[in-house]
């Protein structure tokens, strides 16, 4: 028994099987700082992405609809839109599909003020043009133009519901969507 005390007297009071176990302890609590500091740094790009004109809109959506095709016809769509704003710019995607009709659009915009102005693009049909327009606080109109095509757009939302209706003048006539985040 005298040995034992001799032995944690030498190493300051402890006993060596301890080591591995305050070692343990020391990369729990790193481990856990480094959670905090990564959830710090989450929650602050999340905080600068909710500031501005398009904060209301952060986030996935989906949801279904109607398209009006050029013949007159309609059908039913299913869409999915990704909105990811910063400050005063979003990227934004949304994708739709019915059994014989998809389209994919994804856009670039900016605010200044309550004017709205950017780039889009339609992926399967391969056509790309500006956005003008104006709005705020998730509700914008604008009009997509491109050679031989111009639609009329309209967003709107409120807290976790949100429609989207499109009046254009060829390719199809419009869309009426309503999704759900």
């Amino acid at each position: 028994m005298e040995h034992l005390q001799a032995y944690r007297a030498a190493g300051g009071g402890k006993h060596r099987a301890n080591k591995p176990t305050e070692s343990r302890a020391g990369s729990r609590r790193l481990l856990i700082a480094a959670a905090v500091l990564f959830a710090a740094g989450i929650a602050h790009t999340e905080s600068k992405a909710q500031s501005g004109p398009f904060a209301p809109m952060a986030g996935t959506w989906s949801g279904g609809g109607t398209v009006v095709l050029d013949d007159g016809s309609t059908e039913r769509i299913r869409c999915r839109a990704k909105y990811a704003p910063i400050g005063p710019t979003m990227e934004m995607s949304l994708t739709c599909a019915s059994d014989a009709y998809k389209f994919h659009l994804s856009a670039n915009v900016r605010a200044e003020g309550s004017a709205v102005t950017g780039s889009w693009a339609e992926a399967s049909r391969n056509i790309s043009g500006s956005l003008e327009g104006r709005g705020g606080g998730g509700n914008f109109e604008v009009v997509a133009s491109a050679a031989g095509f111009n639609a009329n757009i309209a967003l709107r939302t409120s807290g976790n519901k949100q429609t989207v209706t499109m009046r254009a003048d060829s390719q199809f006539r419009g869309a009426n969507i309503a999704m759900t985040r």
